[in-house]
Protein backbone atom coordinates (compact mmCIF):
# COMPACT_ATOMS: atom_id res chain seq x y z
CA UNK A 1 0.00 0.00 0.00
CA UNK A 2 1.27 3.49 -0.82
CA UNK A 3 -0.05 7.03 -0.65
CA UNK A 4 -0.21 8.92 -3.92
CA UNK A 5 -1.69 12.40 -3.57
CA UNK A 6 -5.20 12.02 -2.14
CA UNK A 7 -5.27 8.29 -2.97
CA UNK A 8 -4.19 5.09 -1.26
CA UNK A 9 -2.99 2.48 -3.75
CA UNK A 10 -3.12 -1.27 -3.17
CA UNK A 11 -1.26 -3.61 -5.53
CA UNK A 12 -2.80 -7.03 -6.15
CA UNK A 13 -0.25 -9.75 -5.38
CA UNK A 14 -0.33 -13.48 -4.67
CA UNK A 15 -4.07 -13.74 -5.21
CA UNK A 16 -6.16 -15.72 -7.62
CA UNK A 17 -8.50 -13.47 -9.63
CA UNK A 18 -10.90 -11.90 -7.12
CA UNK A 19 -13.67 -9.32 -7.38
CA UNK A 20 -12.54 -5.82 -6.46
CA UNK A 21 -15.00 -5.51 -3.58
CA UNK A 22 -13.71 -8.74 -2.05
CA UNK A 23 -10.12 -7.61 -2.58
CA UNK A 24 -10.76 -4.38 -0.64
CA UNK A 25 -12.50 -6.27 2.17
CA UNK A 26 -9.64 -8.79 2.44
CA UNK A 27 -6.66 -6.52 1.85
CA UNK A 28 -7.69 -3.04 3.01
CA UNK A 29 -10.14 -4.07 5.74
CA UNK A 30 -12.88 -2.03 4.06
CA UNK A 31 -16.53 -2.68 4.80
CA UNK A 32 -19.20 -2.91 2.10
CA UNK A 33 -20.56 0.40 3.33
CA UNK A 34 -17.28 2.25 3.01
CA UNK A 35 -16.65 0.77 -0.47
CA UNK A 36 -20.07 2.12 -1.49
CA UNK A 37 -19.12 5.49 0.04
CA UNK A 38 -16.02 5.75 -2.16
CA UNK A 39 -17.86 4.54 -5.28
CA UNK A 40 -20.49 7.29 -4.88
CA UNK A 41 -17.74 9.89 -4.59
CA UNK A 42 -15.84 8.59 -7.66
CA UNK A 43 -13.13 7.54 -5.23
CA UNK A 44 -12.51 3.95 -6.39
CA UNK A 45 -10.18 3.14 -9.30
CA UNK A 46 -8.66 0.03 -10.85
CA UNK A 47 -5.54 0.70 -12.93
CA UNK A 48 -6.52 4.38 -13.13
CA UNK A 49 -10.11 3.82 -14.27
CA UNK A 50 -12.91 5.13 -12.03
CA UNK A 51 -15.47 2.49 -11.05
CA UNK A 52 -19.05 3.46 -10.28
CA UNK A 53 -21.20 0.32 -10.04
CA UNK A 54 -18.87 -2.23 -11.65
CA UNK A 55 -17.30 -4.97 -9.56
CA UNK A 56 -14.69 -6.46 -11.93
CA UNK A 57 -12.20 -9.19 -11.21
CA UNK A 58 -8.70 -7.96 -10.39
CA UNK A 59 -5.54 -9.92 -11.08
CA UNK A 60 -1.95 -10.00 -9.85
CA UNK A 61 -0.23 -6.74 -10.79
CA UNK A 62 -3.42 -4.66 -10.87
CA UNK A 63 -3.57 -1.48 -8.76
CA UNK A 64 -6.72 -0.70 -6.78
CA UNK A 65 -7.00 2.85 -5.42
CA UNK A 66 -9.25 4.59 -2.87
CA UNK A 67 -9.39 8.38 -2.57
CA UNK A 68 -9.34 8.45 1.21
CA UNK A 69 -7.77 11.92 1.57
CA UNK A 70 -10.29 13.81 -0.57
CA UNK A 71 -11.24 17.18 0.97
CA UNK A 72 -14.35 16.90 3.14
CA UNK A 73 -16.76 19.50 4.44
CA UNK A 74 -16.68 19.87 8.21
CA UNK A 75 -19.98 20.85 9.82
CA UNK A 76 -18.40 21.40 13.25
CA UNK A 77 -17.50 24.94 14.28
CA UNK A 78 -13.72 25.39 14.49
CA UNK A 79 -12.53 26.73 17.83
CA UNK A 80 -8.99 27.15 19.13
CA UNK A 81 -8.11 25.15 22.25
CA UNK A 82 -4.81 23.52 23.19
CA UNK A 83 -4.66 19.81 22.42
CA UNK A 84 -2.57 17.19 24.22
CA UNK A 85 -1.83 14.87 21.27
CA UNK A 86 -0.72 11.34 22.16
CA UNK A 87 -0.33 10.02 18.60
CA UNK A 88 -0.97 11.28 15.09
CA UNK A 89 -0.37 10.25 11.49
CA UNK A 90 -2.27 10.57 8.20
CA UNK A 91 -5.00 8.18 9.32
CA UNK A 92 -5.72 8.56 13.05
CA UNK A 93 -5.17 10.93 15.95
CA UNK A 94 -5.32 10.16 19.69
CA UNK A 95 -5.80 12.94 22.24
CA UNK A 96 -5.62 13.20 26.03
CA UNK A 97 -9.01 14.82 26.72
CA UNK A 98 -9.26 17.11 29.75
CA UNK A 99 -12.10 16.70 32.22
CA UNK A 100 -14.98 19.15 31.83
CA UNK A 101 -15.07 18.96 28.03
CA UNK A 102 -17.61 17.11 25.90
CA UNK A 103 -16.33 14.81 23.16
CA UNK A 104 -18.54 16.37 20.48
CA UNK A 105 -21.41 18.87 20.07
CA UNK A 106 -24.93 17.70 20.79
CA UNK A 107 -26.55 20.40 18.66
CA UNK A 108 -25.60 22.42 15.54
CA UNK A 109 -23.35 25.37 16.28
CA UNK A 110 -22.38 24.17 19.77
CA UNK A 111 -18.80 25.00 20.79
CA UNK A 112 -16.44 24.17 23.63
CA UNK A 113 -16.08 20.48 22.76
CA UNK A 114 -13.05 18.41 21.83
CA UNK A 115 -14.44 18.04 18.31
CA UNK A 116 -14.45 21.85 17.91
CA UNK A 117 -10.81 21.99 18.96
CA UNK A 118 -9.88 19.18 16.59
CA UNK A 119 -11.70 20.87 13.69
CA UNK A 120 -9.58 23.99 14.33
CA UNK A 121 -6.40 21.90 14.55
CA UNK A 122 -7.16 20.22 11.19
CA UNK A 123 -7.79 23.63 9.62
CA UNK A 124 -4.47 25.00 10.88
CA UNK A 125 -2.65 21.88 9.62
CA UNK A 126 -4.24 22.28 6.19
CA UNK A 127 -6.15 19.00 6.51
CA UNK A 128 -9.65 19.02 5.03
CA UNK A 129 -10.81 16.11 7.19
CA UNK A 130 -14.11 15.53 8.97
CA UNK A 131 -13.99 14.96 12.73
CA UNK A 132 -14.75 11.28 13.34
CA UNK A 133 -14.63 9.92 16.89
CA UNK A 134 -14.03 6.17 17.24
CA UNK A 135 -15.37 6.13 20.81
CA UNK A 136 -16.44 8.72 23.38
CA UNK A 137 -15.62 9.80 26.92
CA UNK A 138 -18.06 11.39 29.36
CA UNK A 139 -17.69 15.14 29.77
CA UNK A 140 -16.07 14.82 33.22
CA UNK A 141 -13.87 11.83 32.36
CA UNK A 142 -10.30 12.61 31.29
CA UNK A 143 -7.90 10.59 29.18
CA UNK A 144 -7.17 8.88 25.88
CA UNK A 145 -9.66 9.18 23.06
CA UNK A 146 -9.24 8.12 19.45
CA UNK A 147 -10.36 9.81 16.20
CA UNK A 148 -10.16 8.58 12.60
CA UNK A 149 -9.15 11.00 9.83
CA UNK A 150 -11.01 9.35 6.96
CA UNK A 151 -13.91 6.99 6.30
CA UNK A 152 -11.76 3.90 5.68
CA UNK A 153 -9.88 4.28 8.97
CA UNK A 154 -13.15 4.87 10.80
CA UNK A 155 -14.80 1.76 9.33
CA UNK A 156 -11.83 -0.40 10.31
CA UNK A 157 -11.66 1.03 13.84
CA UNK A 158 -15.44 0.77 14.30
CA UNK A 159 -15.22 -2.94 13.50
CA UNK A 160 -12.22 -3.38 15.82
CA UNK A 161 -14.19 -1.72 18.63
CA UNK A 162 -17.23 -3.93 18.04
CA UNK A 163 -15.06 -7.06 18.02
CA UNK A 164 -13.21 -6.02 21.23
CA UNK A 165 -9.85 -5.53 19.49
CA UNK A 166 -9.41 -2.07 21.02
CA UNK A 167 -8.32 -2.37 24.64
CA UNK A 168 -9.22 0.57 26.88
CA UNK A 169 -7.92 0.70 30.45
CA UNK A 170 -9.34 3.20 32.93
CA UNK A 171 -8.25 4.11 36.44
CA UNK A 172 -11.05 4.82 38.92
CA UNK A 173 -10.87 5.87 42.58
CA UNK A 174 -13.89 4.43 44.37
CA UNK A 175 -15.58 4.54 47.74
CA UNK A 176 -14.95 1.44 49.82
CA UNK A 177 -13.06 -1.70 48.87
CA UNK A 178 -14.70 -4.00 46.32
CA UNK A 179 -15.35 -7.64 47.17
CA UNK A 180 -13.92 -9.55 45.44
CA UNK A 181 -10.88 -7.40 44.69
CA UNK A 182 -10.86 -8.59 41.07
CA UNK A 183 -13.91 -9.45 39.07
CA UNK A 184 -16.31 -8.94 36.19
CA UNK A 185 -19.59 -7.07 36.29
CA UNK A 186 -21.96 -8.40 33.63
CA UNK A 187 -25.21 -6.52 34.01
CA UNK A 188 -27.37 -4.91 31.29
CA UNK A 189 -27.66 -1.13 31.32
CA UNK A 190 -30.71 0.88 30.28
CA UNK A 191 -32.13 4.37 30.66
CA UNK A 192 -33.47 5.54 34.02
CA UNK A 193 -37.11 6.46 33.44
CA UNK A 194 -37.02 8.94 36.32
CA UNK A 195 -33.88 10.85 35.28
CA UNK A 196 -33.26 11.85 31.62
CA UNK A 197 -29.45 11.81 31.78
CA UNK A 198 -29.04 8.82 34.08
CA UNK A 199 -28.56 5.12 33.32
CA UNK A 200 -29.17 2.10 35.54
CA UNK A 201 -28.79 -1.65 35.66
CA UNK A 202 -31.96 -2.94 34.01
CA UNK A 203 -33.07 -6.39 32.82
CA UNK A 204 -34.40 -4.73 29.66
CA UNK A 205 -31.17 -2.84 28.97
CA UNK A 206 -28.28 -3.53 26.62
CA UNK A 207 -25.64 -6.13 27.56
CA UNK A 208 -22.70 -4.53 29.37
CA UNK A 209 -19.50 -6.12 30.68
CA UNK A 210 -16.90 -4.40 32.87
CA UNK A 211 -13.70 -5.99 34.23
CA UNK A 212 -11.99 -4.48 37.29
CA UNK A 213 -8.96 -5.14 39.46
CA UNK A 214 -7.96 -3.34 42.66
CA UNK A 215 -4.41 -1.91 42.58
CA UNK A 216 -4.44 0.19 45.80
CA UNK A 217 -6.61 0.40 48.89
CA UNK A 218 -7.04 2.34 52.12
CA UNK A 219 -9.53 2.34 54.97
CA UNK A 220 -11.90 4.56 52.99
CA UNK A 221 -11.50 3.57 49.36
CA UNK A 222 -9.62 1.87 46.57
CA UNK A 223 -8.03 2.49 43.19
CA UNK A 224 -9.17 0.17 40.41
CA UNK A 225 -7.96 -0.61 36.93
CA UNK A 226 -11.04 -1.08 34.77
CA UNK A 227 -11.42 -2.51 31.28
CA UNK A 228 -14.49 -2.29 29.10
CA UNK A 229 -15.74 -5.17 27.02
CA UNK A 230 -18.71 -3.10 25.85
CA UNK A 231 -19.16 0.67 25.64
CA UNK A 232 -22.52 1.69 27.08
CA UNK A 233 -23.21 5.24 28.22
CA UNK A 234 -21.84 5.78 31.77
CA UNK A 235 -21.00 2.06 31.91
CA UNK A 236 -18.14 2.17 34.44
CA UNK A 237 -19.97 4.64 36.66
CA UNK A 238 -23.19 2.61 36.65
CA UNK A 239 -21.51 -0.75 37.23
CA UNK A 240 -19.24 0.39 40.06
CA UNK A 241 -22.16 2.10 41.79
CA UNK A 242 -24.21 -1.09 41.33
CA UNK A 243 -21.67 -3.19 43.28
CA UNK A 244 -21.58 -0.62 46.07
CA UNK A 245 -18.35 1.16 45.11
CA UNK A 246 -19.34 4.40 43.36
CA UNK A 247 -16.56 6.51 41.90
CA UNK A 248 -15.34 9.24 44.23
CA UNK A 249 -16.82 12.60 43.25
CA UNK A 250 -19.53 11.13 41.01
CA UNK A 251 -22.51 13.35 41.79
CA UNK A 252 -24.86 11.37 39.52
CA UNK A 253 -24.19 7.85 40.79
CA UNK A 254 -22.56 8.55 44.17
CA UNK A 255 -21.75 11.60 46.28
CA UNK A 256 -19.80 14.85 45.93
CA UNK A 257 -16.28 14.79 47.38
CA UNK A 258 -13.89 17.37 48.82
CA UNK A 259 -11.06 15.46 47.10
CA UNK A 260 -12.11 16.14 43.50
CA UNK A 261 -14.77 18.23 41.73
CA UNK A 262 -15.74 15.52 39.22
CA UNK A 263 -15.80 11.73 39.06
CA UNK A 264 -12.30 10.34 39.66
CA UNK A 265 -12.11 8.45 36.36
CA UNK A 266 -9.28 8.62 33.83
CA UNK A 267 -8.87 6.73 30.53
CA UNK A 268 -5.24 5.88 31.15
CA UNK A 269 -4.32 3.54 28.32
CA UNK A 270 -5.51 2.46 24.88
CA UNK A 271 -4.11 -0.37 22.76
CA UNK A 272 -5.05 -1.31 19.20
CA UNK A 273 -3.72 -2.27 15.79
CA UNK A 274 -3.25 0.60 13.37
CA UNK A 275 -6.10 0.55 10.81
CA UNK A 276 -3.80 0.83 7.78
CA UNK A 277 -0.35 -0.51 8.74
CA UNK A 278 -1.66 -3.04 11.31
CA UNK A 279 1.23 -2.18 13.66
CA UNK A 280 0.57 -2.43 17.39
CA UNK A 281 -0.11 0.93 19.03
CA UNK A 282 0.05 1.25 22.82
CA UNK A 283 -0.69 4.73 24.23
CA UNK A 284 -0.83 6.06 27.78
CA UNK A 285 -2.46 9.34 28.79
CA UNK A 286 -0.72 11.33 31.56
CA UNK A 287 -2.82 11.80 34.70
CA UNK A 288 -4.29 15.27 35.26
CA UNK A 289 -3.40 17.16 38.44
CA UNK A 290 -6.70 16.39 40.18
CA UNK A 291 -6.08 12.62 39.90
CA UNK A 292 -2.35 12.45 40.63
CA UNK A 293 -3.00 11.17 44.15
CA UNK A 294 -4.61 8.03 42.66
CA UNK A 295 -2.07 7.32 39.94
CA UNK A 296 -1.00 3.64 40.31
Amino acid sequence: MKKRGTWLEYKVTDLAPVYVNEFLIQTAGASKGVIHHYRKANGLKVNGTILSAENPLVHNGDVVSLEVFKAEKNDIVSEFMELDILFEDDHIIAINKPAGMKTHPNSPGETGTLANALAFYYMMQGEDAAVRHVHRLDEDTSGAILFAKHALAQAIMDKALQEHFISRTYVAAVQGVPRPKKGTISQPIGKDRHHPSKRRVSTGGQPAVTHYEMVQSSSSGAVLKVQLETGRTHQIRVHLSYIGNPIIGDRLYGDPSHLIKRQALHAARIRFHHPISNEKIDLTAPFPADMKRWEP
